[in-house]
């Protein structure tokens, strides 16, 4: 049987390091805001998905009136962030039913492919928990930050420490699950190790499976990553 999908789209934070005058989901990327593009991903690729966009307190107001001014007439439920991002996905899975399939995407990774998004979940149907990969490319050094004698902050090489590259992949969102699955898990006290929703769902003992992700499924946080988003999608429109 097929389960009823939602996507949680994670806008919440404050964008404080790309220096602009509003949270960088707000910025505009092709005429249109980054959170728009987000969404509008997930409209294509799966036709009927209910969105839950979590955003900041202070600025649901200014989506909705975004959303009015630009016809973007998709229907969202609004749900106001936490103090963490762990808190505010808690907050979204009040809103998301039982025997369902969740994503719970980035705000602001508007890049990813509607191909992705789509064959991820038809994946989750059969898996209860999907995490989207891809291979680290650099050489990795295992460092420690001490004080130099200056005074000034400096990193210096972890005698005998290596890391494995081959071993070494990065993850991405969306991170899809069976809404029972992530709702049971997010019951758990928040702990600082919790840095996606994968890490939530393993620490609650349950297994992942996991999917090749894409590279330039980017997370736009500063302005660099900005105009890389710009770029990518000139040559798609090309």
């Amino acid at each position: 049987m097929n389960r009823k999908r939602f996507v949680i789209i994670m806008a919440a934070g404050s964008g404080t390091r790309m220096g602009a005058d509003r949270p960088k989901q707000f910025l505009e990327l092709g005429g249109k805001a980054i959170l728009q593009k987000t969404i509008e991903v997930f409209l294509a690729a799966c036709p009927g998905i209910s969105v839950v966009t979590v955003l900041p307190e202070a600025f649901i107001g200014y989506w909705r009136d975004y959303c009015y001014k630009r016809n973007f007439t998709c229907p969202q439920i609004l749900v106001k962030g936490g103090i963490t991002r762990f808190h505010s996905v808690r907050n979204a899975l009040e809103r998301i039913p039982e025997g369902a399939v969740v994503a719970v995407h980035d705000g602001v990774r508007p890049l990813v492919t509607e191909k992705l998004v789509a064959e991820m979940f038809a994946k989750a149907e059969r898996v209860p928990a999907l995490i989207p990969v891809v291979p680290c490319v650099d050489t990795m050094k295992v460092l420690s930050k001490c004080k130099a004698a200056t005074g000034e902050d400096v990193l210096k090489a972890v005698p005998g420490a290596s890391v494995d590259r081959s071993m070494l992949y990065g993850a991405q969102t969306p991170q899809i699950f069976h809404s029972e699955v992530l709702k049971e898990a997010y019951s758990l006290a928040y702990d600082t190790a919790f840095t996606d929703d994968a890490s939530v769902v393993e620490k609650y003992g349950k297994s992942l499976s996991y999917t090749m992700g894409e590279r330039l499924n980017i997370k736009i946080t500063t302005l660099d990553d900005l105009t890389l988003a710009e770029a990518v999608m000139k040559i798609r429109e090309a």
